[in-house]
């Protein structure tokens, strides 16, 4: 049975972004093989670190030939090349075969054909240990690297990958090899000079000058696991996985994207791995040939002006929970949707985005200390949660209800069903979900700015569990406070909104 909580109805569509593209900044990207652990990758490398902070006191300088000349030797040219085999549709013509016969075009069919890409890397060992992107040599059956200002070619060796980074360390053979000295990325501040060296479109050795454009740049969809330092150094096909250095000549970043128009090319946006990053990834994979992370099982919000005033606690500190899966470290642990996590380890959550890389950054079977914000009664308490983190998974009927009236003022554009079987089916809820399902929302609605679709499943109004499209109506009755907490079911996850019905009067 359908509830009507609005007078009127319009189609809803989704928007398109036009005009940009993130884009990974090498030549061509293919699947590779998971590499096997080699002995070389058993030990941890001895890198070059100079932490210290850069002397930001306001100087002229005509020139950083000094930076380049300390960085550039060790970074170097990646070429690699993937055989496949191309199936041309042309060779299936009849009179085609009728010259060549049926062999010859199936022969052709099947011809391997090489496929070729350029990027580029950086030697951080002497023993000839780089770090480049995955992408970049992702899929590739051979791997060459070349040396600035030698004409020699080495073979390299993938010692391990890891594409939710898309970082990947690499080996040569040699034990003298150039190699560059780390910097500390946290220290990195946004306007600090900044050089990128790689090799774009094949043309090895190319350096570029801009500035830090900003820290921390994440949510963006390149990676699973983002903290970009971006710049507007010019980076463009063939940098990626070539170095951003600072003016000391050490190296902050590994170069990896960026933001493009549907041309390509350098557009002033380009992203970095940090170093800090990028070295933590490559001592996991020379240990243990692979990156573990640590898991908790739960959905992680932003705290937005909105959520915080509903749940009475200060603006910009903490994440909401929006959903715990069952049997998961953090169900385990007693946390509960609705808690709001302001403390991981020890250290402060700002964000959902810091808080996935802090759990991620700990090792799975490490004990924890989560202090937590949780409603009791009129209030929201603290509470010290202890929770044992898991590993990263590898890819982490009912029917009837009665009708109502509400008022147009509340949850106004929003027409609720009952989850009867077939919607339960045509929507794929899982068993555990009740609510009411949210058959079309108007889309010059309150409910439709905050974020509400058809399809989604309301579990909670104001706190309160809603179990049919009749408790729905009800919990919307004489509501004095038009800014309602929805918690939604959308896309396998539960998370929570707020419609403020204010804004469309």
């Amino acid at each position: 049975m359908k509830f009507n909580l609005f007078p009127k109805l319009n189609p809803w569509i989704l928007g398109i972004t036009g005009g940009v593209i993130i884009m990974a900044a090498s030549s061509k990207a293919f699947d590779w093989p998971v590499p096997t652990k080699t002995a070389a990758a058993k030990a941890a490398a001895s890198v070059a670190v100079n932490d210290a902070p850069l002397s930001r006191e306001s100087k002229m300088t005509t020139s950083y030939s000094g930076a380049v000349k300390k960085a550039a030797p060790a970074v170097v040219n990646i070429s690699t090349t993937k055989i496949v085999r191309q199936n041309a549709q042309r060779f299936n013509d009849p009179m085609f075969r009728f010259f060549f016969g049926d062999d010859f075009g199936g022969m052709q069919r099947n011809r391997p054909q090489k496929e070729r890409s350029l990027g580029s890397g950086v030697i951080v060992t002497k023993d000839g240990y780089l770090v480049t992107n995955h992408h970049v040599v992702e899929g590739a059956d051979e791997i060459k690297v070349s040396l600035a200002g030698s004409k020699k070619e080495y073979e390299a060796k993938v010692v391990g990958k890891d594409p939710r980074t898309d970082i990947a360390v690499l080996k040569i053979d040699t034990k003298e090899a150039p190699f560059v000295t780390l910097g500390d990325s946290d220290k990195v501040e946004v306007g600090d000079v900044v050089l990128a060296i790689g090799s774009p479109f094949g043309l090895s050795q190319t350096v570029t000058m801009g500035i830090v454009s900003a820290v921390g740049r994440g949510n963006l969809g390149i990676e699973d696991y983002e903290d970009f330092i971006q710049t507007d150094a010019a980076i463009n096909v063939g940098n990626s996985g070539g170095a951003l250095i600072d003016v000391e000549g050490r190296v902050i970043g590994i170069n990896t994207a960026i933001l493009a128009n549907r041309g390509g090319g350098n557009q002033g946006v380009g992203f970095a791995v940090p170093i800090n990053m990028a070295r933590g990834i490559m001592d996991r994979l020379l240990k243990d040939g692979k990156v573990d992370r640590g898991f908790m099982g739960l959905l992680p919000q932003d705290l937005t002006p909105a959520l915080a005033r509903k749940f009475s606690v200060p603006e910009g500190k903490g994440v909401l929970v929006g959903e715990v899966t069952e049997k998961a470290a953090a169900d385990e642990a007693g946390i509960k949707p609705g808690d709001i996590i302001t403390e991981f380890n020890g250290k402060s959550v700002i964000d959902a985005r810091q808080f996935r890389l802090l759990v991620a950054d700990t090792a799975p079977g490490s004990s924890v200390k989560v202090k937590l914000l949780r409603e009791s009664g009129e209030k929201m308490v603290e509470k010290t949660l202890t929770v044992v983190l898991k590993t990263r998974p590898a890819e982490a009927g009912e029917e009837g209800g009665s009708s109502a009236e509400t008022p147009d003022d509340v949850l106004d554009g929003v027409v609720v069903s009952d989850i009867d079987a077939n919607a339960r089916a045509q929507l794929r809820l899982p068993a555990s979900i009740r609510g009411a399902v949210v058959v079309e929302v108007d889309q010059t609605s309150a409910a439709f700015e905050a974020g509400l679709r058809s399809g989604d499943v309301i579990q909670e109004i104001n706190r309160r569990p809603i179990r049919s499209a009749e408790d729905a109506v009800n919990a919307t009755k004489n509501v004095k406070d038009k800014e309602l907490l929805l918690r939604v079911y959308s896309r396998g996850v539960s998370r929570y909104i707020v419609v403020d019905e204010r804004k469309s009067k």
